[in-house]
């Protein structure tokens, strides 16, 4: 799995588990849907840390537990 696979799955992950959707990441985080839909539909070949540190934040968690899933396991980019 690539990396940007992986922070796809964890993020849809996590809405999932909080009952949340995307639309969620744009109204409360300020991260532009367009941003937002490239990520979910691994639409961006390389994400950027700043991303990943807004949807964490967003979602109220840190990084270290935004990347603490087995999914990144098997990131082999």
């Amino acid at each position: 799995m690539k990396l940007n696979e992986a922070i796809a799955e964890r993020t849809k992950q996590l809405l999932n588990e909080r009952g949340l959707s995307n639309y969620y990441l744009f109204k409360k985080g300020g991260i532009p849907r367009s941003t937002i839909s490239a990520v979910i539909n691994v639409k961006k070949k390389n994400i950027t840390t700043n991303t990943v540190y807004q949807i964490s934040s967003t979602l109220e968690i840190s990084l270290k537990e935004f990347f603490d899933s087995p999914i990144f396991d098997t990131v082999d980019d």
